[in-house]
Parts: structure tokens; C-alpha cells; sequence
């Protein structure tokens, strides 16, 4: 499904503002996939820590016809979670872009595990 530049600007809006907000049980997912790598990832100089925040990263937006680069930014901590930032992933012929996120410990250490071969 190709979308509109406008609609898919929207739909990524809502979801940027929706991460930042406070937790929701609606969640609201745009799948991008697109056949053109994303550039190597800018170096980015990390800021000292800061009390209460976690670092996010820089990522690669794709805008519908150019990768832009977002930079890194300071999020407000969620005790008992995990920021998993944005990324994009290998698939087939593709790049499918998957979008920040917050987990919860356990549900990341899981996650390593399976990744790892170590299952459940």
C-alpha cells in the first residue's frame, strides 16, 4: 500500500506524539517498507547523563522519497522500562522500518534471549 506523503506525515505524527505521551492501551502502527538501504548512521556525541531522561538515539526517517536524519534527544524516563529505538531491518528485498518503543525489563530480557537461542 503506497501512501500519501501528507496521510503517512500525519500517521507518523500521531505516533511520535504518542510515544512521548503518557502510556495509552491504543496504539497506533504504520508499516514502512521500502527497497532503498538507509545511509550509515551519523556519529552522534552522547551527552553527559542526565538525571530522570534516557538518550534516544538518532535514527533515519523516511520521508517518501529521502532518508532524513533525526537526532538523537533526551526522553523522559519510565522506571521499570526500556527504550528500544528506532530502527531498520533487513527484509528480503526490503528495509522495513521499526519504530521506537518502550519495554518493559522483563519483556526485553526475554527478548535478548530469544535472540540469543535461549528461548522462553
Amino acid at each position: 500500500m503506497k501512501l500519501h506523503f501528507g496521510t503517512f506525515a500525519l500517521l507518523f505524527s500521531i505516533a511520535v506524539l504518542g510515544a512521548t505521551a503518557t502510556p495509552a492501551m491504543a496504539r497506533v502502527n504504520v508499516d514502512i517498507d521500502i527497497g532503498l538501504a538507509p545511509p550509515a548512521p551519523f556519529v552522534e556525541v552522547v551527552p553527559p547523563p542526565r538525571i530522570g531522561y534516557v538518550w534516544a538515539p538518532g535514527y533515519w526517517f523516511w520521508d517518501g522519497r529521502n532518508h532524513i536524519w533525526v537526532g538523537g534527544r533526551w526522553m523522559r524516563e519510565r522506571p521499570g522500562y526500556l527504550w528500544v529505538p528506532e530502527r531498520w531491518e533487513p527484509r528480503e528485498q526490503h528495509y522495513h522500518f521499526e519504530p521506537g518503543r518502550w519495554e518493559r525489563h522483563h519483556e526485553h530480557r526475554a527478548r535478548d534471549h530469544e535472540h540469543r537461542g535461549y528461548g522462553r
